[in-house]
């Protein structure tokens, strides 16, 4: 598994992000038993930044606090059974992993989040990663029983690592 990690705000974390990065991402194929290798980016930004991104992305002006760009459609989440036929426009040729999408973070609502719900910089920063490689994976919170069912899963793969509030 590949985390590229593009940093337009340099992060001043008390942890290794780019270590947690990678331990999250991981968690969550596996929890969810992504069939392949994996490379995902994930760009680190503040609100400015991000809140142009939703913008021209998703017509809301407004930052936010992630923002996820799945390569893939699924039908249902998690069902990789599609990718097969399609695994050649998918995979990166020079590292042989399947592209699954981009994640952009604002560190700066990372920081606001973390103290608004009384936890830590480190728990929201892997709380946002666990979220959007679940849509990676083609999980969504549109409704209430796909919130519920997302945020579950969000939980587990927190919970496997440690990571509690």
């Amino acid at each position: 598994m590949s985390v590229n990690i593009v940093c337009l705000k340099k992060p001043d974390f008390r942890f290794h992000y780019k270590d947690l990065a990678q331990k999250v991402a991981q968690a969550a194929l596996d929890q969810e038993a992504f069939p392949y290798k994996a490379e995902i980016s994930l760009t680190l930004t503040d609100d400015d930044d991000i809140h142009q991104m939703n913008r021209e992305f998703r017509e809301i002006d407004s930052a936010t606090d992630v923002l996820s760009f799945p390569m893939m459609e699924y039908d249902e989440p998690g069902d990789y059974s599609f990718m097969e036929e399609e695994l050649f426009d998918l995979v990166d040729p020079d590292t042989e992993e399947v592209l699954l999408g981009d994640i952009v973070i604002s560190l700066d609502r990372v920081k606001a989040q973390a103290d608004e719900y009384g936890h830590s910089e480190k728990r929201e920063y892997a709380f946002l990663i666990a979220h959007s490689m679940l849509h990676l994976l083609g999980y969504d919170h549109m409704t209430p029983e796909e919130a519920a069912v997302m945020e579950k899963r969000q939980e587990m793969i927190l919970d496997g690592l440690g990571i509690t509030r």
